[in-house]
């Protein structure tokens, strides 16, 4: 699976335009996401005339330099750091997007996935607007630029929002204004801090102890924040009953060290772990974990179980980005480049092996597979995600269900095609124990099928999203 983006605003009145202090903090901003999104990457600065920004495909230390930094002016800007989940790999849907318009200039990034992107772009471009690229971002963009010359920004941004459905945590730049907005359901995280004497606004909180900042707090769903100056305005735009936070972001896509919605994600995943060991208890060795997003649980199985905690694979973390192997034998030769096995700690070892998920199930097989060569007498899988048996719509790239192992197949099934000794998914309860929270207040969608937004030929669980009056 991938996440789909990350995504950082900045503003730093003590600085001065003419100085590029604030690119250079959104590129170490974007260093500490860049987990996040590993295609392209973009950041853009605005000097109280003009925008200066720089785009390209790739990772963050790949597409800029000391120089190119040093030439991007201004005390307030927005970065982007993206995988794709709608809209190709390809220059054009490198983001933040700009747009002109009479009032100035709009910069925009987006984090998260829109349903209704498409009949949106189908309407705008019947009313005769150009699109450069196929990403919903630039739908969103479009959309804020025709609201913003009849209306002021927060007016607008309330505007764009009734016309959305799907996940959108935004970073916005307006001139010299910087707005954050989280969508009503809070999909996707948002988090604000002080860096500086200003403030910055970032997909995950470890962005902000990057810059040496304090974390203030999460921006809550439906909520619009403006930045202007030293100044900080706060629009609770909806009024949503419950939230429907992204599971995912817990259980694999978020740092460990994040903060999101409150929680510690390192805590939750060694809860995760704890609750697995409990649900799905074996005879074993050693507990090993599938590195890196395995690692937290695998250590809270092996504390509740007593097992001892031992690697038996190692990753390789200089791999790089992409690379293309042709056919069946190159594949597994690229197993083997990611990840190695530790044939002292495995030889005659009933091993517990913990992973955060299980979606093709083809990885799966091949690293169970690399663990009993290297002499493991026994491979039980324990999974820290109840099973996968839908797709997602809202901003992560995920298989379709018939791509999705744990689609209509039993337990037994999928201990075969993995090849292990056995199999212990997470419960859907479990996993809530461990976050601390109710599962109305989760997105659990892929796991249940059922979905908090209106998806066209799924089951919704819609809430109705009530856009408040400001006063």
């Amino acid at each position: 699976m991938k996440e789909e983006c990350g995504v950082a605003g900045l503003v730093i009145p003590e600085c001065k335009p003419q100085s590029s202090t604030v690119a250079f903090k959104l590129y170490y901003a974007l260093y500490a996401l860049q987990h996040r999104g590993q295609e392209s990457t973009g950041i853009v600065v605005y000097d109280g005339r003009s925008p200066f920004s720089i785009k390209g495909m790739g990772l963050v230390a790949e597409v800029y330099s000391k120089e190119s930094l040093s030439h991007l002016m201004g005390n307030v800007g927005i970065g982007h750091v993206r995988y794709s989940t709608t809209g190709s790999s390809r220059i054009e849907n490198c983001q933040p997007f700009i747009l002109n318009f009479k009032g100035g200039v709009v910069a925009l990034a987006h984090n998260g996935n829109l349903v209704n992107a498409r009949e949106l772009r189908a309407e705008l471009e019947s009313e005769g607007r150009i699109f450069v690229s196929d990403s919903d971002t630039e739908v969103i963009a479009h959309l804020l630029v025709k609201e913003l010359i009849k209306h002021e920004p927060v007016e607008s941004v309330r505007n764009v929002m009734k016309r959305l459905v799907g996940s959108y945590s935004l970073v916005i730049q307006i001139d010299d204004v910087l707005i954050a907005v989280r969508d009503p359901l809070g999909f996707k995280p948002l988090c604000y801090g002080e860096v500086d004497g200003g403030y910055a606004v970032v997909s995950e909180s470890v962005a902000i102890d990057t810059l040496n900042g304090k974390l203030i707090r999460d921006v809550r769903p439906g909520e619009v924040l403006v930045f202007k100056g030293k100044e900080l305005e706060s629009y609770q735009v909806t009024n949503e009953p419950r939230p429907a936070h992204c599971v995912f972001e817990f259980i694999y896509f978020a740092r460990p060290d994040s903060i999101i919605d409150g929680k510690l994600v390192y805590k939750v995943r060694e809860k995760i772990g704890r609750e697995l060991a409990r649900e799905h208890p074996i005879d074993a060795d050693i507990v090993s974990p599938v590195p890196d997003s395995g690692i937290t649980s695998a250590i809270g199985y092996a504390r509740e179980s007593g097992t001892e905690y031992l690697e038996g694979l190692m990753k390789n973390r200089y791999i790089g980005r992409t690379f293309i192997l042709p056919g069946q034998g190159m594949r597994e030769t690229a197993v083997r480049l990611k990840m190695n096995t530790i044939r002292e700690n495995l030889i005659g070892k009933r091993v517990v092996l913990v992973d955060d998920s299980v979606v093709r199930g083809t990885t799966s097989r091949r690293i169970i597979d690399m663990v009993r060569k290297a002499g493991a007498s026994e491979v039980h899988a324990r999974i820290g995600s109840p099973a996968i048996i839908a797709p997602c719509y809202l901003g992560i790239d995920m298989a379709t269900r018939k791509e999705l192992i744990a689609a209509g197949r039993t337990i037994n099934e999928i201990e075969s095609l993995i090849n292990a000794d056995s199999l212990g998914y997470l419960s859907i309860e479990g996993l809530m124990k461990a976050l601390g929270c109710d599962r109305n207040d989760m997105c659990v969608g892929c796991l249940t099928g059922e979905y908090p937004v209106e998806i066209p030929g799924e089951k919704c669980l819609k809430r109705q999203s009530k856009l408040k009056d400001f006063e």
